[in-house]
């Protein structure tokens, strides 16, 4: 996969992204990760709050890059463009966030009670060290974004 695959199929578009723009996502990560530690919150709801995390963590990287997922998959294919952006390193990152998509899937859409609290728990350090990495990353390669 390329940024030109993902560009002729239409799953991303060019975009210039802005410090605003990241410090917005900052705030929405922020509060995610705070608010999937509250224990009183079921094992699912924190689970999709600590995906959703990733998630726009994910999305900071890739708009760093100069694009920004769009159309149908949009997850899915955030994951993929998320291994472009930040390189090899992020694989078994980005491969588990995308198993972690599936799982919320079916919970968002299908069922519930299908996350352990050691699932909701695990996603949530995921996420919370992965964050610091992006912004690390950021740091080093844009800091006029960090």
């Amino acid at each position: 996969m390329t940024w030109k695959n993902l560009l002729d199929d239409g799953r991303v578009e060019t975009h210039v992204t802005s410090k605003a723009e990241l410090d917005d996502l900052r705030a929405v990560v922020a509060r995610n990760l705070e608010d999937a530690a509250i224990a009183m919150l079921s094992d699912d709801n924190r689970f999709a709050i600590a995906y959703q995390a990733a998630l726009l963590s994910s999305k900071m990287a890739i708009a760093c890059t100069g694009y920004r997922v769009k159309g149908e998959g949009a997850h899915h294919t955030t994951f993929q463009a998320l291994k472009l952006a930040m390189g090899g390193s992020v694989t078994k990152t980005a491969d588990y966030f995308d198993r972690c998509r599936r799982k919320r899937n079916n919970l968002s859409y299908d069922s519930q009670g299908i996350v352990s609290s050691a699932d909701a728990k695990a996603l949530l350090e995921a996420a919370e060290k992965f964050h610091k990495l992006v912004e690390s990353w950021i740091g080093k390669n844009y800091p006029m974004l960090a």
